[in-house]
Parts: structure tokens; sequence; C-alpha cells
């Protein structure tokens, strides 16, 4: 049986709750008062970062295909990784990522091979501001990826502290309690975060704004824990981040390594690259323009121009509407059609609502985009931020015609697809011409027709069907231009 406290004890607990007051009192008052440089040499010193050149790890888990979801809005279509590693390379500002990534779920967009019928790989690389994929061998300029992978490589944990001592990094929050330091630093043009510090001088959050061409500037928060040590480095487990307010990742890590030698050299072929902007004439006042990884159509009527797709950003937006403007000099263009709502596609209509231009989405995703052209790009200010205008957007319900009393240009709602809801095509009946996106995406000439016939293709068909459309050639938004006898032979009929 425990015996009652006598006055004495209570007398010495006083003392000693007293004494672990005052500590803690001088605890907090030490926190309080260390700077930001003070804080990230602990951390720095803490995680064995002060000698470490290059990290690479590996592991697998899930994750999600972010700006393309199935409904506007809506989360990222989920996805798994078999494997997943990353080399960066701190001292070159290097950095590489491959993956081996499969569909979790049917619907949404992305490169990701549809549902049970494969794996994906990629393989990005960066080094300063130059960024490119690598597929086998070859490989080919990344424009739009170095923003991304400039965050990527700073903000992992060890990143974050070497960028943070590099700038004029500040101590913005102080949470005693939790023993949690918050300290805030920017790469400029690029992203900007806060680094959360754990009281055992750990990086265990961070949250960050990067821009986006579709929304803007948006907030990224990665979680790390489960740190362990690998020869005096000590690294995550377990890595978790959301983006654009939606999870994208969630690994588990297997295997790190540390100051290895990275091989990070930026290839000839991808130095000094730029947007190339092609121009094909394909009927009288229609024309296809092309040169990259994404096209766009310029169809000329009476008194203005009408731009099917203004897709990825301004870098190869502004381009594009540049060269439609020159082939029918004195026409402004009026309209820019969007055949959907994912990021790839619609990356460019901040770039045409800068110039006034009245935007077409479907209906379904035109509340998505009136909300999320509203955004503010201020990190790296493009062109819609600079030009102060506000975003016109109009919807297309199923079906719109536009007509010059010359030329009809008619939008119609692709149904049924697992690509996207809101999908749209557009069709020009005299010139018996379909544009398109993601239906169907031509392989090289001649290519035998394959075993399974692709769903996305099918589908295509079928509302060609349904809607009576007497199509002869086809121009893709991705690709080379091809005619419906290859859809048909690809699909088996």
């Amino acid at each position: 049986m425990m015996k009652p406290f006598t006055r004495a004890a209570a007398r010495l607990l006083a003392v000693v709750a007293a004494a672990v007051t005052v500590l803690g009192l001088a605890a907090c008052a030490s926190m309080n008062n260390d700077d930001a440089a003070t804080v990230l040499r602990r951390a720095d010193q803490a995680m064995g970062g002060t000698a470490l050149k290059t990290l690479r790890y590996a592991g697998a888990g899930t994750g999600t295909t972010f700006g393309q979801a199935y409904q506007p809005g809506r989360a990222w279509p989920r996805i798994t990784y078999s494997s997943y590693s990353r080399v960066m390379d701190y001292d070159n500002a290097a950095f590489r990522e491959d993956a081996a990534r499969s569909r979790a779920e049917v619907n949404g967009g992305g490169g990701v091979p549809l549902m049970g019928t494969g794996e994906q790989r990629t393989s990005g690389w960066l080094r300063g501001d130059v960024a490119w994929n690598m597929a086998g061998t070859t490989a080919s300029p990344a424009l739009l990826a170095v923003d991304g992978r400039i965050h990527d490589l700073w903000t992992t944990p060890h990143g974050a502290i070497k960028a943070a001592l590099r700038s004029q990094a500040t101590v913005v929050v102080r949470d005693a309690s939790r023993g949690e330091t918050g300290v805030a630093f920017a790469v400029p043009g690029r992203f900007s975060a806060t680094v959360w510090i754990n009281a055992d001088n750990l990086v265990e959050r961070i949250d960050s704004r990067q821009p986006n061409p579709v929304m803007g500037d948006i907030d990224v928060m990665t979680t790390y824990s489960d740190y362990k040590d690998f020869g005096g480095v000590k690294f995550p487990m377990r890595i978790r981040q959301s983006q654009g307010g939606f999870p994208v990742l969630d690994l588990q890590v297997s295997e790190v390594q540390v100051n290895m030698p990275a091989g990070i050299d930026v290839p000839a072929n991808v130095v000094g690259a730029t947007e190339r902007v092609t121009v094909e004439a394909t009927a009288p006042g229609v024309w296809f323009l092309a040169g990259g990884s994404h096209n766009s159509v310029a169809i000329e009527m009476r008194d203005h121009l009408i731009v099917v797709e203004s897709p990825l950003y301004d870098g190869r937006a502004l381009p594009m509407l540049e060269q439609a403007r020159k082939l029918a000099p004195g026409k402004e263009i009026r309209y820019v059609i969007n055949s959907h709502h994912h990021f790839d596609h619609s990356g460019g209509l901040r770039t045409a609502a800068s110039q006034g231009i009245t935007l077409v989405t479907s209906e379904a995703a035109r509340p998505y985009f009136e909300a999320t052209l509203a955004n503010p790009s201020r990190i790296s200010s493009d062109a819609f931020e600079k030009s102060g205008r506000k975003a016109v957007v109009t919807g297309v319900d199923g079906k719109r015609v536009f007509n010059d009393g010359v030329r009809n240009v008619e939008v119609y709602y692709i149904e049924s697809s697992v690509h996207a809801q809101g999908f749209m095509m557009v069709y020009l009946p005299a010139e018996k011409l379909l544009i398109e996106a993601d239906g169907y995406t031509p392989g090289p000439p001649n290519a035998p027709p394959p075993a399974q016939p692709n769903a996305n293709n099918v589908n295509l068909a079928d509302n060609l069907t349904r809607l009576k459309l007497d199509v002869d050639r086809i121009l893709p938004l991705h690709g080379r231009m091809t005619s419906m006898r290859e859809l048909d032979a690809m699909i088996g009929k």
C-alpha cells in the first residue's frame, strides 16, 4: 500500500516542478532567440547534411496523376508505383526521377496505360534550369517541367535546409509546446516554402507554394516521417505529399544511398531548346499548328479566327497564338475552344484570356475554370496576371455551332469516355475534318493494329457513329494528321 505524501515530499515536488518550468522557459527563450541560420545549421548537422553532396532514395507506393482528374475540380486519378526513385545532386542543382506506374482506377487522364493494360515508365531529369525526359537513350526537352523539378529538388529534407541557408530565410512560427520551428524561404521565381523542424532537429513537413499554368499559385504539403540513419545521414522512410488540394504521393522508402556519383549531364540536343510552332494548311482557311508535344488548329471565319486548343503554358501558347494571327492578317482571335479540362490541354487558357479571347469550355468545366482562372499567379507572374484582365468563359452543353454565314464549326461532347467528363471534339462538316484530343493519338505510320483495341479509340468511333459525322481526316491534338480510315483499322473495323 502506498504511503501518503508528506509535507516535505510535497515541497520537494514543488521545487522540482518549478525547476522544470524554469528550464522549459529558458529553453523557450533560447528557441525564441535563435535566428533562422542557427535553426537551419542545427538541423543540417542533426540530419548529417553538412557533407552531403548527393543522395538517392527508392521505394514503392501509391500516388495520383496531377492535373488529370476525370471530373473538373475533383481528386486526381489514383495510380500505383511498383518502383519509384529519385537522385539529388545538390552541388550541381541536378535531379532525376524514375518511376514505373499503373492505374489504380478506371477513369481519368494522363499517359498511364488504360486500366489493366500495363505500366508506364517515366524518367525525368533536371540540371540547373534545363529539364528533359529520357525514353531509352533518347532525350527530349521538357520545358514545362523546369519549375516542378526545381521545386522537388529543393523541397527534399536536405535540399530545403541547403536552399534555406542560401536565402534570406526567416523564422516565422515557433511552437514551444511542440518543439517545432518554422523557417520560411524562397527560390525567387520558382517557389516559396516553410520548412518545419521538430524538437529532434529533423524536417517533418514542408509547406510550399509554386506556380501552375492552370491554377495559378498552388499549395503543396510534403510530410516526412520514420527517419533512419544511413552512414550518418538521416532520411525519412515515409514520404507523403498533396498538391492543389489533393494527395499526389504516398511512398514507402526501402533504399537510400549517399554521396554516390549522380551522372546527371545535360544532353546536347536539349541545350537551348525552345517551343517551335509549325504550320500546315489542311483546307482553305484551316491550319494545323504542330511542332511540339501538343497541337492546335486555327480556323478562319469571315471576320475573326477560332483556335482549337491553347495547351501547356505561356511558353507554348504565346508563340502559337502569334503564329495563328499571322495566317489571317487583320483578323483577331475571338474564341479559343478547349477540348477538356486536363492541365496539359488547358494550360494555355490563362494565356488566351490575357489577350481578351473568349474561352469556350464544356459547361461541366465552366464553373471550375471561372473559379480557377481567378486565382493569382504571383510567384512567377504569367501573362494573365500581368494583363490584369478577367477571364471570359462560355460553356458548351452537349453541342454548339459557330457559324458566320460561310463556315460551320460544330462542337460536340464525346460521351461515355473513361478519359474525362465534359470531353469535346470539333467537326468541320464542309471539310469533313475532325479535331480531337486523346480519343485517338496516332502511332507511327503503317503500324499494325493492337491485339486489343484501345478503349478510347473505340469510344471516339462510337461517338462519330452516334452523331452521324462524316469524317475524312483527323487533326489530333497530339501527333500527326491522320485519316478516319486509319482509326477504323486501329479498332478492327
